[in-house]
């Protein structure tokens, strides 16, 4: 797998950190720092560009009609949520990326940016435990 930036995904960057013998609780800490940023950086960015989007297309064409693919991940957010899209989501698509979907589905891009900040933690977490484990062994 080839090495990631921390901060982009803090789960497989600590652990692969904690194999070189890195400080695990500042190499946790600066990789969600970095996470964060990036998190908080894509749901506010992703707010500003989806309202201009809209009003660029209501200009542009009036109303238009629902995108099948659209309605599906909408069915799909609504059945899990922001909290699953904060578990799922940096496994499935990455933290930025769920971020800017969760404030394309109406969250605002505060409680994104913390909720999927959190999960992403939480995961980071899990994998690094997991790391010092075996690492122990």
């Amino acid at each position: 797998m080839p090495e990631q930036p921390p901060g982009w995904r803090p789960s497989p960057s600590s652990p692969s950190a904690f194999s070189f013998g890195l400080n695990p609780t500042l190499t946790f800490l600066f990789a969600i720092a970095g996470n964060v940023l990036t998190v908080v950086l894509f749901a506010y960015l992703s707010s500003r560009i989806l309202t201009w989007g809209a009003r660029r297309r209501e200009l542009k064409h009036g109303t238009q009609a629902p995108d099948p693919r659209g309605e599906r991940a909408r069915k799909i957010f609504d059945r899990y949520g922001i909290f699953g899209m904060a578990i799922l989501g940096p496994l499935v698509i990455g933290t930025q990326f769920a971020a800017a979907v969760a404030v394309s589905f109406g969250v605002s891009p505060f409680k994104s940016s913390v909720v999927v900040s959190m999960g992403a933690a939480l995961l980071g977490m899990v994998a690094g435990g997991i790391t010092l484990g075996i690492i122990a062994l």
